[in-house]
């Protein structure tokens, strides 16, 4: 049994596709309120990870709890239901929809009537987007679409929020404001858990670091304590 301020763990959790091995008895505890990255070489297994935990992916082996509760079993409807939601690398949006459409479109299934275009009016705020007027979603730039899906997901209140390199391609004041946007969500409360190759950004946030190498947890703790760790250095941060 996990302990109560754990709000996600899993326990020797395995993943094979064939004969790959991407995932192999890993180990993962975040505590409520947590500030979390996971990072790792190419191919080491972290989006693997993500899919696991929503449900994306059934588990080979082992077990995924969420707030005491066994959820390896539950499908990714159950699990989003339950406050787990993920925000993917390539923005999960409707380019020919207008800002505000897309927003009304993730709304739907969890707030209704005036609620929603309140909640909606707030969103667009926090993500900087309140200036734009209703473009259509395709004529808003990389970061903007990026922001724009965070607000979407966060339409559903979610306990946990799963974010897949939240500030690729972006530019520095981009960068700057994703950061800046993550901190900000994880004061409100949400327990954040992201992958992120760039190593700038992952200081700016990251309070816990876990290294992945082969689908194996090969190192964790501070970001001072990963950047020191001979190992990590070799295999991910290119020193020798």
């Amino acid at each position: 049994m996990t302990d109560a301020d754990t709000i996600l763990e899993l326990i020797n959790v395995s993943k094979q596709f064939g004969g790959i091995q991407a995932v192999e008895n890993f180990d993962l505890k975040i505590k409520k309120g947590e500030l979390h990255c996971l990072i790792g070489p190419n191919g080491a297994g972290k989006t693997t990870v993500f899919k696991l935990i929503t449900g994306v992916y059934p588990v080979s082996s082992g077990r995924i709890l969420f707030r005491n509760q066994d959820i390896t079993n539950k499908n990714p409807t159950a699990r989003a239901k339950l406050g787990i939601s993920l925000k993917m690398q390539i923005p999960g949006i409707y380019e020919d929809l207008t800002l505000y459409e897309n927003l009304k479109l993730a709304a739907t299934n969890y707030i209704q009537g005036d609620k929603m275009l309140k909640e909606i009016d707030r969103l667009i705020h926090l993500v900087r987007l309140d200036t734009l007027g209703n473009p259509i979603v395709k004529n808003m730039s990389h970061g903007q679409q990026q922001w724009l899906e965070i607000a979407m997901v966060l339409v559903a209140s979610p306990e946990l929020l799963l974010l897949d390199e939240p500030a690729a391609g972006m530019g520095p004041e981009e960068t700057n404001f994703t950061a800046e946007l993550v901190r900000e969500l994880n004061a409100q409360g949400i327990t954040i858990l992201f992958i992120d190759h760039d190593m700038d950004f992952v200081r700016k946030i990251a309070k816990k670091v876990t290294v992945l190498h082969y689908g194996r947890k090969f190192a964790e703790g501070t970001i001072e304590d990963i950047e020191k760790h001979d190992g990590v250095k070799k295999i991910y941060l290119g020193s020798e």
